[in-house]
């Protein structure tokens, strides 16, 4: 079995690749059973969670992620939060690869914003707006990059010095970035705007979106979270990764539901029907997109195939 490093991920996965393999996993489908969650106590610390994600294609590909969560770890100077990511041969059940899944989770996250805005953002859309510093905001810069011609970067962070960090760290070569003072007039100046924040109270507000923006909203990963106001959500054509998932999952789409500013028949489409052709994507130049993405086992799937694939595993 093939053991694959967190820096063998991201050299492995380059996001255009990426973006093929999951356009190509959604448009065939696969097998995803709900997530496992399982309450784990602790010994003198906070109880743990344990996350298992199955996903198969029959004859074709299996895989797992297991995720550790235990808020106690921050006394030991470890990470809470702990994954991997075991590929098995779809033929035998044999293990194939144990891959890092922070660093898979990482990419295949990013791809799929990436993926959803080849539909949703105007195809000249020149200048992304980065909200968010932490450990995904570099690689959703990145993927959006791949599939627009960005020439602009902007980075937005709650923490000032944050932002300057990661701009000065951005390896982007013939694009500008720079860093947004304010939030308001940094989503006004944009083409792309992606959220990738804890935020449980909206930061982008409709009133400040104007014709042509795309929102991709990549943060708001419970019922509780929230990246966007419901005027945003009234004024998009909303979509998301999955049906499933971001209803039940995304407090972006959640509290739209339960607040009436959004019905369930108004979601546009998710990210089978955009690959499969099923429903359309941007309508024209002049229409507000929004995309919310809670992630899937299937996307981790697809990302673990290709650095099995290229790495010969």
């Amino acid at each position: 079995m093939r053991v694959v490093s967190a820096a063998e991920v991201h050299r492995t996965l380059d996001f255009a690749a990426l973006i093929e393999a999951l356009a190509a996993m959604f448009k065939a489908g696969c097998e995803v059973p709900l997530r496992h969650h399982h309450a784990i106590a602790v010994p003198g610390a906070p109880d743990a969670t344990l996350l298992l994600m199955p996903a198969w294609q029959t004859g074709a590909a299996l895989g797992i992620k297991i995720v550790s969560v235990f808020p106690g770890n921050a006394a030991k100077q470890m990470p809470a939060v702990l994954g991997q990511y075991l590929l098995l041969d779809p033929t035998s059940g044999a293990p194939k690869a144990m891959i890092d899944g922070t660093a898979l989770t990482l990419r295949r996250t990013a791809a799929a914003s990436a993926l959803a805005s080849r539909f949703l953002s105007r195809p000249d859309a020149a200048h992304l707006l980065m909200v968010g510093t932490g450990a995904l905001a570099p690689h959703l810069v990145a993927a959006h990059c791949t599939v627009r011609p960005i020439r602009r970067v902007t980075v937005w962070g709650r923490n000032a010095e944050h932002a300057r960090t990661m701009a000065a760290k951005l390896d982007l070569p013939g694009i500008s970035v720079s860093v947004a003072a304010e939030l308001e007039s940094a989503v006004a100046a944009a083409d792309v705007i992606s959220c990738a924040t804890l935020a449980t109270a909206p930061l982008v507000l409709g009133r400040w979106l104007r014709a042509g923006h795309h929102l991709d909203l990549v943060g708001g990963f419970t019922r509780s979270m929230r990246e966007a106001d419901d005027e945003a959500v009234r004024r998009a054509a909303v979509y998301v990764d999955t049906r499933a998932g971001a209803m039940k999952e995304a407090g972006d789409i959640v509290q739209p539901l339960k607040s009436g500013a959004l019905e369930a028949e108004a979601i546009k489409g998710d990210l089978f029907d955009l690959c499969r052709g099923t429903v359309p994507g941007r309508a024209d130049a002049q229409a507000i997109t929004l995309f919310k993405s809670v992630g899937t086992a299937l996307e981790d799937l697809a990302a673990a195939k290709l650095v099995a694939e290229r790495l010969g595993a």
